[in-house]
């Protein structure tokens, strides 16, 4: 499942792990996010075995309609609902500036809460 674009000199596809490549260092650099977690305990392991770089990314398109939904592991002690919305905001942004089109939907997941050495 690629995502596809007709131009005059030809088609181009963008897979879905080239997505979820750049939405993973966008959500990585935003503020609060200590890390990206496995959605299951199966894709846990899995990622322990594989080494996945896109693990906590999960990329979805029909008919040209793109969703992507992101797991993270957030620092204790600041607001859950700001890092979500700061999160989807430059994850949206830079998948959008990357591809060229519009994505539908960017759900963020809390999957845990990390406590700093300092605390």
């Amino acid at each position: 499942m690629n995502k596809k674009t007709n131009t005059y000199n030809g088609r181009i596809r963008v897979s879905p792990k080239a997505i979820a490549s750049i939405a993973y260092n966008s959500a990585l650099q935003s503020y609060g996010v200590v890390g990206l977690a496995p959605k299951s305990f199966v894709n846990g392991i899995t990622n322990y075995i594989v080494k996945d770089p896109t693990h906590g990314i999960e990329v979805t398109y029909k008919n040209d309609v793109i969703k992507i939904d992101i797991y993270i592991v957030v620092e204790y002690g600041i607001r859950i609902q700001t890092v979500a919305n700061e999160v989807a905001t430059s994850v949206r942004y830079h998948v959008e500036k990357a591809l060229g089109t519009e994505i539908e939907a960017v759900n963020v997941h809390i999957q845990g809460l990390r406590i700093s050495q300092g605390l």
